[in-house]
């Protein structure tokens, strides 16, 4: 089954780190967030790809070229014949296709573009810009078993902030630590989706979480897999920071291949 990862946006609120390349391109540890997504997929058994890219897309397409390059020791042998010899190998068993969704496609439409690589009923979608530990298998035996045409991983993010509570007389009662059971489900990305979903797709204007996700869930098609686990998103220089530090500290939870 295809697994689809959006990675075509700017990520403009991530700031200077967006300037040369997109920001599923972004480092953690040494290895782009969209590299760890794919790991994840990756361990489950999942390892045909689709990179919805856009913004940037050269590097993308770069990266995966030079794959051996960047994660291999290398011999440039100039002496005679002038060529190169790759040590430790370090594959991966992937299959990678890069399609330029456009600069300016919105969610919706870069799903639509990608139409004619998709030839099963079901496939993953996510986006290039969050980790979790989130169990891919689970995921699909629970959308399979729900018979819905979308199924979204759900996720508490918690709140980021403390809270102040207050008396009847407008006094600092007490403060509250943040807590995860503090915060509303979201969608944290991790989806299945039906091939169903392209018909309700109108063009590159579609933002994939008004027309379609709208359609699913008022018709009933639209499933919520719980996931109570580690979860994070890279959306600010404070997200990428803190993931840095869990991978230095050697306490990165999505790293499950490592384990």
């Amino acid at each position: 089954m295809k697994v689809v990862i959006l990675a075509g946006g700017y990520g403009t609120r991530i700031g200077e780190e967006t300037v040369n390349r997109p920001k599923p391109m972004i480092e953690i540890g040494g290895k782009p967030i969209l590299w760890h997504i794919m790991k994840l997929y990756s361990y489950y058994g999942y390892n045909e790809f689709i990179i919805c890219a856009g913004y940037k897309q050269n590097v993308i397409k770069e990266y995966f070229a030079n794959y051996f390059l960047y994660n291999s020791d290398v011999t440039f042998d100039f002496t005679k014949e002038n060529k190169l010899i790759i040590h430790n190998n370090k594959v991966e068993n992937w299959k990678v296709t890069i399609v330029d969704t456009g600069i300016d496609t919105l969610t919706g439409g870069r799903v639509k573009r990608i139409k004619d690589y998709i030839d099963g009923d079901d496939f993953f979608l996510t986006y290039g810009d969050g980790v979790s530990d989130v169990n891919i298998k689970k995921l699909y035996e629970y959308h399979k078993k729900s018979n819905k045409k979308l199924t979204l991983t759900t996720v508490q993010p918690g709140n980021r902030f403390g809270s102040v509570i207050f008396d009847e007389n407008g006094e600092i009662e007490r403060f509250s630590e943040k807590k995860i059971e503090d915060g509303g489900w979201i969608n944290g990305g991790f989806m299945v989706a039906s091939k169903e979903i392209f018909e309700h797709i109108s063009d590159d204007t579609t933002v994939l979480e008004k027309e379609p996700f709208e359609y699913f869930s008022e018709n009933n098609e639209m499933g919520a897999f719980k996931h109570k686990g580690f979860w994070q998103c890279m959306d600010t220089l404070r997200d990428k920071t803190m993931l840095e530090n869990m991978i230095n500290e050697n306490n990165a939870p999505w790293m499950i291949w490592e384990n």
